[in-house]
Formats: C-alpha cells, sequence, structure tokens
C-alpha cells in the first residue's frame, strides 16, 4: 500500500513567528527540524502498519522544508515549486491521504498564520460557493483521484472548523491551540507523538474496514477568488477565462477540480509578479 503525507510548516507545533517560515527566518531551522521530526513520525507509523510506500509532498513557501539526510528508505520526497497539483502534487497512485501542520483559511480569528493559499495576494477562495482553506482545496483536488484525506493534523480552530464539518471521518490530531497570529499553546513532543501515532493507528483501521471516503466535488467548478489589491485582480483578469466581477474579485469555471486549482495557481503567480513590476516602476 502507498500514503501520500502533505506537509505545512504554519500549522505544526511551537511555529508561531514570521521568523520560523521563510528561508532567511531566524528560526527556520527550527521550524524546519519540527517539520521533518513530525513527518517521520507519521511516515514510520504507516510503514510499521503496512504501508510499504510514502511519499511527502513538501509544501510550504519554497517547498523545500523538510531535512532529507536521514529519510527511510521506503520514503519518497517531492520538493520545489511550479509543480502540478502544488501541495498535493506526486499523490496519484496512492491509496490514501494525511495532512500534517495545516491551518486556517485567512480572516479566521485566533489562528496562527491564517491565510488561503498566498498571503501576500489571496484575501478568499470559494468553491462552488463554499469558502474554502487549504485543506478543503487539497482534499477535494485529491477527491477527484480517489484518494480520501484520512488524518489532519494542525491548528485546532482548522480541525474545528473545517476538518470535522467536510471530512468528519478524519481523524484530527490537534499540534497547537492559536491564541493569536502569532501566538499558540502546544503539548510536548513527547505527547504530541503519541497522539499522532495514535491517530494513524485509527486512520488506518477506518481506511481499511472502509470508513472512509473521497471528498468529492460537484461539477463544474466554480471558483471566486478575492484578492488583497485590485492591481492584483488585474492581472488575473488577463487571462480570457476569468471574468472580473468586482474591484478585487474574479471567477471561472472549470470541468474538474485538478483544472481549477491550476488555474488558481497561475493566477496566484500572476498577481503576485504584479508586486516586482510596480517595485520596477518606482
Amino acid at each position: 500500500m502507498k500514503a501520500f503525507i502533505s506537509v505545512d510548516l504554519e500549522g505544526l507545533p511551537y511555529v508561531v513567528i514570521p521568523a520560523h517560515l521563510n528561508l532567511k527566518g531566524s528560526l527556520y531551522d527550527e521550524a524546519r527540524k519540527i517539520a521533518t521530526q513530525v513527518s517521520l513520525i507519521v511516515a514510520d507509523e504507516l510503514y510499521k502498519n503496512g504501508f510499504d510506500q510514502v511519499v511527502i509532498a513538501d509544501s510550504h513557501g519554497p517547498m523545500v522544508n523538510i531535512m532529507v539526510d536521514d529519510l527511510p528508505e521506503y520514503v519518497e520526497i517531492v520538493r520545489g515549486v511550479l509543480r502540478p497539483g502544488s501541495m498535493v502534487s506526486g499523490a496519484e497512485s496512492c491509496d490514501i491521504a494525511l495532512f500534517l501542520g495545516y491551518h486556517a483559511k485567512y480572516g479566521t480569528a485566533q489562528s496562527t498564520f491564517d491565510h488561503t493559499y498566498s498571503g501576500r495576494t489571496v484575501r478568499k477562495v470559494e468553491i462552488n460557493g463554499v469558502e474554502a482553506s487549504e485543506f478543503l482545496l487539497n482534499a477535494y483536488t485529491l477527491g477527484e483521484m480517489e484518494i480520501p484525506v484520512v488524518l489532519v493534523a494542525g491548528d485546532a480552530v482548522l480541525l474545528r472548523d473545517d476538518v470535522e464539518h467536510h471530512t468528519p471521518w478524519a481523524e484530527a490530531v490537534a499540534l497547537k491551540d492559536s491564541i493569536s497570529r502569532i501566538a499558540a499553546h502546544s503539548a510536548s513532543m513527547v505527547r504530541l507523538e503519541r497522539e499522532l501515532k495514535e491517530g494513524v493507528k485509527k486512520a488506518i483501521t477506518n481506511f481499511k474496514q472502509n470508513r472512509v471516503t473521497p471528498l468529492l466535488v460537484k461539477k463544474p467548478v466554480k471558483t471566486v477568488i478575492a484578492f488583497h489589491a485590485t492591481h492584483q485582480a488585474d492581472a488575473a483578469e488577463l487571462l480570457t477565462m476569468v471574468s472580473r466581477t468586482g474591484g478585487l474579485t474574479v471567477e471561472y469555471t472549470s470541468g474538474s477540480m485538478i483544472d481549477a486549482y491550476k488555474t488558481l495557481q497561475l493566477l496566484v503567480l500572476a498577481s503576485a509578479g504584479t508586486a516586482s513590476l510596480l517595485e520596477n516602476l518606482k
């Protein structure tokens, strides 16, 4: 059997300030170690319970956060940006999916680093009228591949708001309980390791007993994106399949969730590029 793990940073334990999140951050190495430790705890438990292949998708920022020095033989890793599927790239042919370090969508109160896909550009994403977090975007995309999400570990507010509502069959492990955007409470790694292992075992049991299901989206897929600034929407509107619906908002319709996700990736890249353009025009 083959398992897929998507790993973000913002929902990991102890990761609380911007210095944790970028390549030049003074606490970035600490965050990398936490991400690697959590990922390998889960991968090891999957392997012990019958999954002889584990694909880990490094899925935050530049997507080169996981330390690769001591990866077990049964682990493969997907790294780097500009990849189709983004945070779920490499999931094809996997039997189950697990999300680690996931966080709440933009505008969620008392949630560390609340954002949706791109904190610099995106205020809101809606899929068929439902406001989506990164968890929901990725779960829908995997659902189209017939891959169920069986466990989500991250910020407690995400687990309460989204995971319980959209994928009640998925095991939920709270890695942090946010106090504010840049503060959170987390248990010791000893306790979290125990809870992660227990969660993985329960998730595998649920999968084997057919108590999980892929999360399917109704087609065609209508996507609405609200940006932070009008010049970002200006850039997105240049794509002919995209309609401008307001100063900050655009929308488009796709035949599949995979296509909708690819278009979202393109529009985020285009809107982010306007920042460089404006800088060069000074």
